[in-house]
């Protein structure tokens, strides 16, 4: 069989990786790390995770919940990696992402079918097949050489992350440990307000300084990753209906419900730092220093990371790719992760596993394979395969995008969109594996 290539050894390229190499296809990994970064990588280790540590929730009648127990069934192995490498949040799957990385990047050195090579590729092997999973920040070598191919430029969205704490400058005295509705054990950091903190912090906030966008990027933020200080603007209690609700939670310092809650959550397995829940800023460093030390149980919190923005590149999948996530004018180059268009790191773990399979069946002479819109995984690639070129945007998983079940009770129907999933996922397994 001919090698592989692999272009970005992020979440989408390990996973795709992997898979093949644990099917004994040989695996030509590339890589800028060792010699450079994106501007939003730090570490020199594989399937970094550069915002939130969180995967979204584990509750198995979620989307994102099926979602995870889709890709378990399919043998994904960075989920797999995820949940041996998880840290308490509740019903969430969140990871230290520093144990995490460092197990991907050291079942790829180990794996005896991935060979690594340090390189910013800009250029294509016209005799193998190739997947360019290089991520929202691809470097303008490579966007470049994708551009020249598929003759078209990039659509972008901004994203944003959130600070990262120091844990032991976190006020326990004003702040209390606790999960919603006590789901969890203890698995968050609350920090409470009353109205009058709440409204002191919220004038802050919307009045800071911020590292100023031109007017074409303003109307480029994806929704989920929305700034707390835009947020913020669209009302009063736009936050306080949103990351800084306080339901669920009583004050245990004065045994009484706070009017608004700032939660952290644990960032490695050692909880030395915690990451402010739903923080993402574009505030300048010193504005977040002094606005975010205004939260109580935070006057002296220490910034060990301060919230950052940055653009992110995607392809315009349903103008310039098929259903199978190749390239229209070249089916050997397969495009995944968030280049392809899907957003969140269990999606971009997916594109690489469903690129994976269709790869090794290509290779194998084979059909390839879809999934149906039953399955979540199905379903994104249905949205971008038939989404409007014009207006398309990056998605995450959810219920929306599957085939509709007529049923009022909306939790009977999330279980039967789980239980539906789930058979149709079983029987594409059987396909694959025939």
């Amino acid at each position: 069989m001919l090698n592989v290539n692999i272009i970005g050894a992020g979440l989408a390229g390990s996973e795709c990786a992997l898979y093949l190499a644990n099917h004994g296809i040989k695996v030509n990994l590339y890589d800028i790390k060792g010699k450079q970064f994106t501007p939003a990588h730090h570490s020199e280790n594989y399937a970094e995770i550069v915002c939130s540590n969180s995967l979204k929730s584990d509750d198995e009648n979620t989307a994102s919940g099926v979602f995870k127990q889709e890709l378990t069934l399919l043998g994904s192995a960075l989920l797999k990696t995820a949940y041996e490498n998880r840290v308490p949040a509740g019903q969430a799957l969140a990871v230290d992402r520093d144990a995490f990385s460092a197990s991907v990047t050291q079942q790829i050195k180990q794996n005896k079918n991935i060979i690594l090579h340090c390189k910013d590729v800009d250029e294509f092997d016209k005799n193998s097949i190739t997947v360019i999973a290089t991520g929202p920040l691809t470097t303008p070598k490579m966007c470049e050489a994708l551009k020249q191919k598929i003759g078209e430029d990039f659509l972008y969205f901004y994203d944003a992350a959130s600070p990262i704490l120091d844990a032991e400058s976190i006020n326990m005295d004003v702040a209390f440990e606790g999960s919603r509705y006590n789901k969890g054990e203890n698995d968050y950091i609350n920090c409470p307000m009353d109205k009058d903190e709440y409204l002191k912090f919220y004038n802050e906030l919307i009045n800071a300084k911020i590292v100023e966008l031109h007017n074409f990027e303003k109307k480029n933020i994806f929704e989920s990753c929305m700034p707390i200080e835009i947020l913020a603007s669209r009302g009063v209690d736009a936050i306080r209906f949103g990351p800084l609700k306080p339901v669920g939670l009583i004050n245990p310092h004065k045994n009484n419900k706070p009017y608004a809650v700032v939660q952290l959550r644990k960032e490695n397995k050692y909880a030395t730092m915690y990451n402010m829940v739903g923080f993402q800023t574009n505030l300048t460093f010193g504005e977040q220093k002094r606005v975010f030390r205004l939260i109580p149980g935070l006057e002296n919190a220490e910034f060990l990371r301060y919230g950052v923005m940055h653009t992110n590149n995607f392809i315009n999948f349903p103008k310039c790719l098929d259903k199978y996530s190749r390239l229209k004018v070249d089916n050997k180059i397969f495009i995944a992760g968030q280049l392809s268009g899907v957003e969140g790191y269990v999606e971009s773990i997916a594109s690489g596993l469903y690129c994976a399979i269709n790869v090794l069946r290509t290779l194998k002479n084979e059909s390839l394979i879809s999934f149906s819109a039953d399955t979540i995984i199905g379903g994104l690639y249905n949205y971008l395969t038939n989404a409007d070129p014009k207006t398309v945007q990056p998605i995450n998983a959810n219920f929306g995008i599957l085939n509709p079940i007529q049923e009022r009770d909306k939790q009977l129907r999330y279980k039967k969109f789980r239980l539906r999933s789930l058979e149709s996922i079983n029987q594409t397994l059987k396909q694959i594996k025939e």
